[in-house]
């Protein structure tokens, strides 16, 4: 069996009927799975998705703190930027091209600490970055982590239900989920620790690096702006890790067929370049699965791609010393062939 096949634990509702067609669990099942998951008491190796939903749960308090005491002009402006813009770009940058796709390369491991603790810590690599290369290996196909043909809960819930990594690799594979998660700088099990753990991240690393992320980013908000600003953010950063988990969702059309010609190329898969997360984080979503290694995926004039800038930038001053830009092969490949077959039937129309 292929290693992405069985790389992620599946839910006890499966992947797929025996015909091989994508199961659609009830809410009821996927509900059930979700709390099954995060029974740290029942199983131990449930600590990962259950640290990931504790550390939303630990930032939820600062949204209402936000809200009920800090509530004004400058807060909110500052909290949609925060949340919207820095840390949606950040996601961009750090998990979806650089850790999972290897779209650039830093000069040191320096450089790669800075960029990875940009932003509060809120989502772990690893849940994300094994998960998404399956979703890249079978993409709107029965066993695609957060397929959204299987609606909005299957997805919402899915870092939980279907991301983390199975529990009983063998030497093998667990040896080929660290090649994967080696360039991270996340500081991984021995097999040995994983067969306790049912993880690539350590708990005590995870925890540690929680912590001091979480101190400095606080102690710096309130440096600048006091508890006013501190809180704000830390609340922004809730919205953003609640809302996030709502983007394959949105950005595989609902599960329907909503690509437009012209503008979605991709046509293997049900993704759809959307406007607002393009604009706000550089997620032109069709155009990241036509060329996934791509540094950049704001092809077009008016796709503004804020990661690409970041990752072009540090480029400039010599922090990343190597990335792909598959703009010029979109352009000769997709982009220029479909706007000579449109001239030509505009021609023959006139």
């Amino acid at each position: 069996m292929p290693f992405l096949d069985h790389v992620l634990q599946p839910p006890a509702y499966g992947w797929n009927d025996k015909k091989g067609k994508l199961i659609k669990p009830t809410i009821n099942q996927i509900l059930t799975e979700f709390f099954s998951r995060l029974n740290v008491i029942r199983d131990r190796r449930n600590w990962l998705p259950f640290f990931s939903w504790l550390k939303v749960l630990c930032l939820i308090p600062f949204f209402f703190i936000f809200l009920s005491s800090y509530l004004s002009w400058w807060t909110v402006l500052a909290a949609f930027i925060y949340s919207m813009i820095i840390m949606g770009t950040h996601g961009t940058i750090w998990h979806h091209r650089y850790c999972t796709h290897g779209a650039y390369k830093f000069r040191n491991s320096f450089w790669r600490f800075i960029t990875q603790n940009l932003t509060i810590n809120v989502i772990p690599e690893e849940i994300y970055v094994i998960s998404h290369h399956v979703h890249h290996s079978k993409s709107d196909q029965p066993g695609d982590p957060y397929n959204a043909q299987a609606g909005f809960l299957y997805c919402f819930l899915a870092d939980v239900n279907h991301q983390p990594i199975a529990k009983d690799l063998s030497v093998s594979d667990y040896h080929r989920v660290q090649l994967l998660m080696k360039h991270t700088g996340v500081s991984g099990n021995t097999y040995g620790q994983y067969k306790v753990w049912g993880s690539y991240v350590n708990p005590v690393s995870a925890l540690i690096t929680w912590v001091l992320n979480w101190s400095f980013w606080y102690l710096a908000f309130y440096l600048m702006g006091g508890h006013a600003l501190a809180c704000s953010l830390f609340g922004a950063a809730a919205f953003w890790a609640i809302g996030v988990r709502t983007f394959n969702y949105e950005g595989h059309a609902k599960g329907e067929d909503k690509q437009r010609v012209g503008t979605d190329y991709s046509e293997n898969d049900k993704s759809i370049n959307q406007l607002w997360p393009g604009f706000v984080a550089g997620e032109w979503h069709n155009n990241h699965h036509l060329y996934p290694k791509s540094a950049r995926s704001g092809f077009k004039p008016h796709q503004i791609d804020l990661a690409w800038y970041y990752i072009k930038m540090m480029y400039k001053l010599g922090a990343v010393i190597s990335f792909k830009d598959d703009k010029q092969r979109f352009y000769e490949r997709y982009h220029k062939p479909y706007l000579e077959a449109k001239n030509r039937i505009h021609g023959k129309e006139i």
